[in-house]
């Protein structure tokens, strides 16, 4: 019996232990869109999804199933698709999974991008409501008849929020409904879902798992705890095999290969390559976060601090029981004698920017950039002012950090 292995070493021997060719150290970078079949009876039967194969790659390449299996282990889960990207996963999810007749159950905290596409989903037909997440009630009350899902994120961005997850895990789990987790903001070395009874994790790879910022990628995770014998909307075409297969096959196949958002094979193996580090880079980028959030939380020109590493946060001691450590996302206000444009362009160290996860600390103002769309209303509800700065703190040397903003605050 093979010893279980820790995180970082699992994932540094991952595709080496699957025998790639040639005895490479990671599987190769496969650009084929088709492939051969000498029988025509093997190429239907991969068709059939009667025995594991490829066909065409819009739904499925080698060097994206190496990518699956890591992040299956990371969130021990039982199965996982890849995407081109974080909103690619989300959309599909949803899009595969629900019908116009149901009802979705969602953080009213979401991200400005998912909230976007669920605005969309609304005005298709579906039914959503939208509720503070840190509070099990809120969501147990929003419960209807027709509802399927619960869709919320582990850590909000960019106010922090943690939401209720253990206790709506067991709600989900008595009521039959879908638990849909955003994992991006903890990723799988902090945090995995399945452990707060999720039955699927998304995840943007562009972020922590990739971690460059140099490719784009998403995935979603099935944990296996869900019934899909019971689950009204799976196609009976995709009720064949393993009964636990069916809601990830209608994925792959409504989700994935009639929405098209495919994978490249090379950002699949950039991402893959980046997540071998992935643990190395949380701890060093979390601790930075730690210890900035600290400093700015005693500077006189900063009116607030959103991590959850700090005392003062309302969900800090959740954030404590659930995560191996706090996060490296953390927002402020400025005070309003700040001009919080003149602030963020002295700083010279950090790099102003939207993305998330990078190695270099990124930082950008939220209600002008990312949840400009949404508008004052909206932003006011989620807890965004205009004098909020976002941060994604990188694995910089904290003490240039540091530098960096003591200099810029002056």
């Amino acid at each position: 019996m093979t010893a279980k292995r820790g995180f970082t070493t699992t994932l540094l021997h991952s595709d080496r232990l699957g025998k790639p060719e040639h005895g490479a150290m990671h599987k190769p970078v496969h650009t084929s869109v088709a492939y051969g079949y000498d029988d025509v009876q093997d190429l239907v039967d991969v068709f059939q999804n009667k025995t594991k194969g490829y066909a065409y790659s819009r739904q499925g390449n080698p060097t994206v199933t190496a990518l699956e299996q890591k992040v299956t282990q990371m969130e021990k889960g039982l199965s996982t698709i890849a995407f081109s990207t974080g909103m690619a996963a989300i959309s599909a999810t949803i899009m595969a999974l629900i019908r116009k007749t149901d009802h979705i159950v969602a953080s009213s905290y979401l991200f400005g991008n998912s909230r976007s596409i669920f605005q969309t989903f609304i005005e298709l037909g579906l039914d959503f409501t939208f509720v503070d997440p840190t509070d099990v009630n809120n969501v147990r009350d929003a419960i209807k008849e027709n509802t399927k899902m619960v869709f919320l994120e582990t850590i909000a961005n960019p106010a922090t929020q943690i939401a209720d997850m253990a206790n709506i895990g067991d709600l989900c789990e008595e009521k039959g409904l879908l638990y849909i987790v955003d994992n991006t903001m903890t990723s799988p070395y902090l945090f995995n879902p399945v452990d707060v009874k999720a039955t699927h994790v998304i995840n943007s790879l562009t972020k922590y798992i990739g971690g460059h910022g140099n490719a784009l990628g998403g995935s979603v995770t099935d944990t296996g705890l869900f019934d899909w014998e019971n689950y009204p909307n799976i196609y009976d075409v995709f009720k064949k095999g393993d009964v636990k297969a069916w809601g990830m096959t209608q994925i792959r196949k409504k989700g994935l290969r009639d929405a098209g958002g495919t994978l490249a094979p090379e950002a699949a193996h950039s991402i893959s390559v980046g997540s071998e580090t992935l643990a190395l880079r949380m701890e060093r980028a979390c601790n930075n976060a730690q210890n900035l959030a600290e400093y700015l939380d005693t500077h006189p020109l900063i009116k607030k601090v959103y991590y959850p590493g700090i005392q003062t946060h309302p969900q800090h001691e959740l954030a404590t029981e659930l995560f191996k450590k706090h996060g490296s996302l953390l927002s402020f206000e400025v005070e309003e004698s700040v001009d919080c444009f003149a602030f963020l362009n002295k700083l010279q160290l950090v790099v102003k920017s939207s993305n998330l996860g990078d190695t270099r600390t990124l930082a950008i103002p939220v209600a002008q950039t990312i949840f400009n769309e949404l508008g004052p209303e909206k932003r006011a509800e989620m807890g965004i002012s205009d004098f909020m700065i976002r941060l994604s703190i990188g694995i910089e040397d904290i003490e240039d950090l540091l530098a960096d903003f003591k200099q810029a605050l002056e």
